[in-house]
Protein backbone atom coordinates (compact mmCIF):
# COMPACT_ATOMS: atom_id res chain seq x y z
CA UNK A 1 0.00 0.00 0.00
CA UNK A 2 1.51 3.23 -1.14
CA UNK A 3 1.77 6.21 1.18
CA UNK A 4 3.01 9.80 0.86
CA UNK A 5 6.69 10.42 1.23
CA UNK A 6 7.72 10.65 4.86
CA UNK A 7 9.07 13.87 6.20
CA UNK A 8 10.26 12.45 9.52
CA UNK A 9 10.79 9.02 10.97
CA UNK A 10 11.47 8.33 14.65
CA UNK A 11 12.47 4.99 16.16
CA UNK A 12 12.55 4.47 19.90
CA UNK A 13 13.86 1.57 21.96
CA UNK A 14 11.58 1.45 25.01
CA UNK A 15 10.67 -0.99 27.81
CA UNK A 16 8.37 -3.81 26.85
CA UNK A 17 4.66 -3.07 26.85
CA UNK A 18 1.88 -5.54 27.71
CA UNK A 19 0.68 -5.55 24.12
CA UNK A 20 1.70 -4.18 20.74
CA UNK A 21 0.20 -0.72 20.09
CA UNK A 22 -2.14 -0.31 17.14
CA UNK A 23 -0.54 0.39 13.79
CA UNK A 24 -1.55 3.86 12.71
CA UNK A 25 -0.35 6.58 10.38
CA UNK A 26 -1.29 10.22 10.47
CA UNK A 27 -0.32 13.59 9.15
CA UNK A 28 0.66 14.49 12.69
CA UNK A 29 2.36 12.63 15.48
CA UNK A 30 0.10 9.93 16.94
CA UNK A 31 -0.06 9.64 20.68
CA UNK A 32 2.04 6.94 22.28
CA UNK A 33 1.22 5.57 25.70
CA UNK A 34 4.15 5.77 28.05
CA UNK A 35 5.65 2.55 29.43
CA UNK A 36 5.11 1.54 33.01
CA UNK A 37 8.86 1.49 33.60
CA UNK A 38 11.35 4.05 32.38
CA UNK A 39 14.24 2.88 30.18
CA UNK A 40 17.83 3.22 31.31
CA UNK A 41 18.98 3.24 27.68
CA UNK A 42 17.45 4.20 24.36
CA UNK A 43 18.20 3.65 20.70
CA UNK A 44 16.75 6.62 18.84
CA UNK A 45 16.67 7.11 15.07
CA UNK A 46 15.40 10.30 13.49
CA UNK A 47 15.32 12.27 10.26
CA UNK A 48 14.68 16.00 9.85
CA UNK A 49 11.36 17.61 8.93
CA UNK A 50 10.52 18.74 5.43
CA UNK A 51 11.84 22.23 4.76
CA UNK A 52 14.67 21.93 7.27
CA UNK A 53 17.87 23.61 6.05
CA UNK A 54 20.64 21.29 4.84
CA UNK A 55 22.95 20.17 7.60
CA UNK A 56 25.98 20.51 5.40
CA UNK A 57 27.22 17.10 6.49
CA UNK A 58 27.75 15.19 3.30
CA UNK A 59 24.50 15.06 1.29
CA UNK A 60 23.65 11.90 -0.63
CA UNK A 61 25.44 8.79 0.56
CA UNK A 62 27.72 7.08 -1.94
CA UNK A 63 28.03 3.33 -1.32
CA UNK A 64 31.48 1.79 -0.99
CA UNK A 65 32.59 -1.67 -2.06
CA UNK A 66 31.78 -2.89 1.45
CA UNK A 67 28.28 -1.45 1.11
CA UNK A 68 27.83 -3.22 -2.22
CA UNK A 69 28.79 -6.47 -0.52
CA UNK A 70 26.34 -5.90 2.34
CA UNK A 71 23.53 -5.10 -0.10
CA UNK A 72 24.26 -8.23 -2.14
CA UNK A 73 24.45 -10.36 1.02
CA UNK A 74 21.18 -8.99 2.41
CA UNK A 75 19.47 -9.39 -0.95
CA UNK A 76 20.71 -12.99 -1.28
CA UNK A 77 19.20 -13.88 2.11
CA UNK A 78 15.91 -12.25 1.14
CA UNK A 79 15.90 -14.09 -2.20
CA UNK A 80 16.41 -17.39 -0.34
CA UNK A 81 13.36 -16.62 1.78
CA UNK A 82 11.18 -15.45 -1.10
CA UNK A 83 12.29 -18.01 -3.67
CA UNK A 84 12.41 -15.33 -6.37
CA UNK A 85 14.81 -12.65 -7.56
CA UNK A 86 14.37 -9.48 -9.57
CA UNK A 87 16.16 -8.98 -12.86
CA UNK A 88 16.94 -5.42 -11.83
CA UNK A 89 20.36 -4.79 -10.29
CA UNK A 90 21.28 -3.15 -7.03
CA UNK A 91 18.93 -1.35 -4.68
CA UNK A 92 16.07 -1.18 -7.18
CA UNK A 93 16.08 -4.97 -7.42
CA UNK A 94 16.18 -5.28 -3.62
CA UNK A 95 13.00 -3.20 -3.35
CA UNK A 96 11.26 -5.47 -5.88
CA UNK A 97 12.25 -8.52 -3.83
CA UNK A 98 10.89 -6.80 -0.70
CA UNK A 99 7.64 -6.17 -2.56
CA UNK A 100 7.48 -9.87 -3.49
CA UNK A 101 8.06 -10.76 0.17
CA UNK A 102 4.99 -8.68 1.04
CA UNK A 103 2.92 -10.34 -1.70
CA UNK A 104 4.03 -13.82 -0.69
CA UNK A 105 2.89 -13.43 2.91
CA UNK A 106 -0.73 -14.38 3.48
CA UNK A 107 -0.89 -11.96 6.40
CA UNK A 108 1.15 -9.14 7.93
CA UNK A 109 2.26 -11.55 10.65
CA UNK A 110 3.52 -14.08 8.12
CA UNK A 111 5.45 -11.37 6.27
CA UNK A 112 6.95 -10.22 9.55
CA UNK A 113 8.07 -13.75 10.43
CA UNK A 114 9.69 -14.15 7.00
CA UNK A 115 11.59 -10.89 7.43
CA UNK A 116 12.73 -11.97 10.91
CA UNK A 117 14.25 -15.12 9.38
CA UNK A 118 16.06 -12.95 6.83
CA UNK A 119 17.52 -10.69 9.54
CA UNK A 120 18.55 -13.62 11.74
CA UNK A 121 20.32 -15.23 8.78
CA UNK A 122 22.58 -12.18 8.51
CA UNK A 123 24.25 -12.86 11.86
CA UNK A 124 26.77 -15.62 12.65
CA UNK A 125 25.39 -18.37 14.89
CA UNK A 126 25.21 -17.46 18.59
CA UNK A 127 26.34 -13.84 18.01
CA UNK A 128 23.15 -12.30 19.40
CA UNK A 129 23.06 -14.80 22.25
CA UNK A 130 26.62 -13.96 23.27
CA UNK A 131 25.99 -10.23 22.91
CA UNK A 132 22.99 -10.56 25.22
CA UNK A 133 24.89 -12.63 27.78
CA UNK A 134 28.17 -10.70 27.85
CA UNK A 135 27.47 -7.08 26.90
CA UNK A 136 23.78 -6.27 27.35
CA UNK A 137 23.92 -6.46 31.20
CA UNK A 138 26.73 -3.85 31.44
CA UNK A 139 25.56 -0.46 32.76
CA UNK A 140 21.91 -1.45 32.45
CA UNK A 141 22.23 -1.88 28.70
CA UNK A 142 23.70 1.57 28.01
CA UNK A 143 26.97 0.20 26.60
CA UNK A 144 25.06 -2.20 24.35
CA UNK A 145 22.79 0.61 23.14
CA UNK A 146 25.79 2.75 22.17
CA UNK A 147 27.42 -0.19 20.40
CA UNK A 148 24.23 -0.95 18.45
CA UNK A 149 23.91 2.71 17.45
CA UNK A 150 27.48 2.80 16.14
CA UNK A 151 27.14 -0.52 14.34
CA UNK A 152 23.93 0.73 12.73
CA UNK A 153 25.48 3.99 11.57
CA UNK A 154 28.54 2.21 10.18
CA UNK A 155 26.91 -0.76 8.49
CA UNK A 156 23.41 0.32 7.41
CA UNK A 157 23.91 3.48 5.38
CA UNK A 158 23.62 1.48 2.17
CA UNK A 159 20.07 0.63 3.29
CA UNK A 160 18.89 3.81 5.05
CA UNK A 161 21.05 6.50 3.46
CA UNK A 162 23.32 8.98 5.21
CA UNK A 163 23.19 8.62 9.00
CA UNK A 164 25.35 9.37 12.01
CA UNK A 165 25.49 8.76 15.77
CA UNK A 166 24.12 11.51 18.00
CA UNK A 167 23.22 11.99 21.66
CA UNK A 168 19.75 11.53 23.15
CA UNK A 169 18.36 12.50 26.52
CA UNK A 170 17.22 9.65 28.74
CA UNK A 171 14.19 9.87 31.06
CA UNK A 172 16.57 10.37 33.98
CA UNK A 173 17.92 13.54 32.36
CA UNK A 174 21.29 12.09 31.38
CA UNK A 175 22.65 12.20 27.83
CA UNK A 176 23.75 9.06 26.00
CA UNK A 177 25.36 8.65 22.57
CA UNK A 178 22.88 5.97 21.51
CA UNK A 179 21.07 7.90 18.79
CA UNK A 180 21.23 7.44 15.04
CA UNK A 181 20.38 10.48 12.93
CA UNK A 182 19.02 9.44 9.49
CA UNK A 183 18.96 12.31 7.02
CA UNK A 184 16.37 10.55 4.85
CA UNK A 185 15.22 6.92 5.12
CA UNK A 186 16.13 5.50 1.71
CA UNK A 187 14.28 2.23 2.26
CA UNK A 188 10.98 4.00 2.92
CA UNK A 189 11.57 6.60 0.22
CA UNK A 190 12.32 3.99 -2.46
CA UNK A 191 9.61 1.50 -1.50
CA UNK A 192 6.96 4.26 -1.13
CA UNK A 193 5.05 1.82 1.05
CA UNK A 194 4.48 2.12 4.78
CA UNK A 195 3.46 -1.57 4.92
CA UNK A 196 6.84 -2.66 3.55
CA UNK A 197 8.62 -0.43 6.06
CA UNK A 198 6.63 -1.75 9.02
CA UNK A 199 6.40 -5.45 8.11
CA UNK A 200 9.86 -6.01 6.58
CA UNK A 201 11.92 -3.60 8.68
CA UNK A 202 10.37 -2.04 11.80
CA UNK A 203 8.61 -5.04 13.38
CA UNK A 204 11.23 -7.66 12.37
CA UNK A 205 13.95 -5.41 13.81
CA UNK A 206 11.93 -5.16 17.00
CA UNK A 207 11.81 -8.94 17.29
CA UNK A 208 15.56 -9.29 16.71
CA UNK A 209 16.36 -6.56 19.25
CA UNK A 210 14.19 -8.30 21.83
CA UNK A 211 16.56 -11.27 21.62
CA UNK A 212 19.27 -9.01 23.01
CA UNK A 213 17.03 -6.66 25.05
CA UNK A 214 14.11 -8.80 26.28
CA UNK A 215 12.78 -5.98 28.48
CA UNK A 216 12.75 -3.37 25.73
CA UNK A 217 10.18 -2.36 23.11
CA UNK A 218 11.06 -0.91 19.71
CA UNK A 219 8.44 1.41 18.22
CA UNK A 220 8.20 3.97 15.43
CA UNK A 221 6.27 7.17 14.94
CA UNK A 222 5.79 8.34 11.35
CA UNK A 223 5.24 11.94 10.31
CA UNK A 224 3.78 12.00 6.81
CA UNK A 225 3.92 14.86 4.38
Amino acid sequence: MATPTTSRLHHYLLPALPSRPPRTSSSSAPSVQGPSRRPTSRLYCSSPPVGAPPSGKGGEYRPSLADDFLLAFFRAKMVEEVGWDSQKPGYEGLIEVANRLMIKGKSASETEQSAVRVLQALFPPLLLVLFKALLAPIANGQLASMMVARATALSCQWLMGTCSVNSVTLPNGKSLSSGVFVEKCKYLEESKCLGICINTCKLPTQVCLCVVFPDLYFSAVFFLQ
